[in-house]
């Protein structure tokens, strides 16, 4: 069970049941927003957890892949009530991105391709390429510093961008490279002290993993394991596993399986969905969902559009979802002794510098979209300019943005 501290103001079950509610319809921002109004209200604001429990779930959660924001909120759950916690916070925390996500797939399934809503997307995608330059900036700025942390970025850009390496052997790649930075460290005096015996939590593991095949496997054996429901079962639980850096570091991997291998959507609707997705609350990574949904909308046999397309829709959410559980249940009775592991570290700075190079590639795919030959490219270059001055020299939130990008499409669909 999880530890409390005397000094903390522990709520009660309800309490705590309608913070979490409320959480997931306010955490916009992408994760560096939402961990920050996770660490107002937790810490500041309520004293729920205090800084170091804080500090050291938010650590465990950026070891691992997944949302990083929505492992906060599992882990936040745990501390607080334990398993029913967890459950009921990382719950509540991504229902409401699910569900606005499924409504604004629908609408745009429907009514995507009318020309005033492409000229209304077709202002918003410079915006949304500022939010990418902007994260790309801030990763740059954070995690960049030194030859050592610039080359796992350069290697892994000029992979993606030259090479199409898969994105998960990019995170293979890091991963082997923090194993040689440890051996070349020899730091054994620090590995002798965090590295005690520990019981496997089998029971965890066992519960967490069938919970999350058991949608593909039911899908498999009603559609067929070569079946579109089961493909994106098959498919998002592979992202699942290596999306370290969240749906910026992934997206070009997803965009390139789904749009050129699969067919399962155009590149077009792929880069709108990240436009809702950066305008709705809740973690980003729902633009996956986003693509589940217009995959079996556009593929829907043997069932209707919309039957086959919320299938997908849940299927896609289940498995991008539910692995995060597994992670931080598993994990969070050594939280603390794993978040301060030296090694664990080195592997993790590693690996996002990586991602820093995975974020520019996805840039460059990006704005070669919004900046094809027959879009007005000086108009789309002064609302990127102009977008990304907001969110970088004005600091305006990114719904902000992208809310005013979208106003001005409308006004110049109409007009």
């Amino acid at each position: 069970m999880p530890d409390h501290c005397q000094d903390k103001a522990i709520p009660d079950w309800a309490e705590a049941r309608r913070f979490f509610a409320r959480l997931g319809w306010m955490s916009f921002g992408g994760p560096a927003g939402q961990i920050a109004i996770l660490r107002e209200e937790l810490v500041e604001r309520r004293r729920w957890l205090t800084p170091p429990q804080f500090s050291a779930g938010l650590s465990f959660s950026m070891l691992l892949p997944g949302p990083e924001a929505h492992q906060l909120v599992i882990y936040a759950g745990w501390k607080l009530h334990g398993l029913r916690g967890a459950l009921t916070a990382g719950a509540l925390f991504v229902l409401p991105a699910v569900l606005l996500v499924w409504l604004a797939a629908g609408l745009y399934a429907m009514f995507g391709q009318l020309d005033w809503v492409q000229t209304l997307f077709g202002t918003v995608r410079p915006a949304v390429l500022a939010v990418i330059l902007a994260a790309l900036v801030r990763m740059a700025r954070h995690h960049l510093r030194g030859t050592r942390a610039w080359l796992p970025a350069a290697a892994a850009f000029l992979a993606m961008q030259f090479y199409q390496v898969p994105f998960p052997w990019i995170v293979l790649a890091a991963i082997a490279m923090g194993v040689v930075d440890n051996l070349v460290a020899a730091n054994t005096a620090t590995a002798t002290a965090t590295t005690q015996r520990t019981s496997v939590p089998w029971r965890t593991l066992s519960l967490g993993l069938l919970a999350w095949w058991a949608p593909v496997v039911l899908a498999g054996a009603a559609f067929g394991w070569d079946g579109l429901l089961a493909s994106l079962g098959f498919f998002f639980s592979k992202v699942a596993v290596v999306t370290f850096g969240g749906a910026y570091a992934v997206l070009p991997y997803v965009a390139d399986h789904a749009v050129n291998q699969a067919g399962w959507l155009s590149a077009t609707a792929m880069k709108d969905g990240l436009a809702l997705a950066e305008a709705l609350p809740g973690p980003l990574v729902k633009v996956l969902p986003f693509a589940g949904f217009l995959a079996g909308w556009n593929h829907p046999a043997p069932l209707s559009p919309w039957v086959m397309a919320t299938l997908g829709a849940l299927v896609t959410a289940w498995v991008t979802f539910v692995p995060s559980f597994l992670f931080i249940l598993a994990g969070a009775p050594l939280v603390e002794r794993l978040a301060e592991n030296p090694q664990a570290r080195t592997i993790l700075n590693t690996i996002t510098a990586a991602v820093v190079g995975v974020i520019a590639s996805l840039a460059v795919w990006f704005a070669a979209g919004v900046f094809a030959p027959d879009q007005p490219a000086m108009l789309y270059a002064t609302i990127t300019g102009l977008s990304l001055w907001l969110l970088v020299g004005r600091r305006w939130p990114i719904p902000a943005v992208i809310g005013l990008a979208a106003g001005g499409g409308l006004l110049r669909a109409l007009y």
